[in-house]
């Protein structure tokens, strides 16, 4: 018989450290939602690109260097 597994419960608090305001969009980085899933970015990266057609023509976008040292120097 399988064995089922039961999802892990992530805290709201955690999520909601996670996205961050851009562009008057609230996002989050690809690094966080893979280690919200338990994958690596790359593959994470990888599966949104082979599924390209389930996802909103916004839903991802690349930072500009000036919004990534914002970001870094917020974490």
């Amino acid at each position: 018989m399988k064995e089922e597994i039961s999802p892990a419960i992530i805290p709201n608090e955690v999520i909601v450290n996670k996205i961050y305001l851009f562009r008057g969009v609230k996002v989050m980085l690809d690094s966080d939602l893979a280690e919200l899933f338990g994958v690596e970015t790359k593959k994470l990266k990888q599966q949104v690109r082979r599924n390209i057609e389930r996802f909103p023509e916004h839903f991802m976008f690349e930072l500009t260097k000036e919004e990534n040292d914002v970001l870094s120097h917020n974490l």
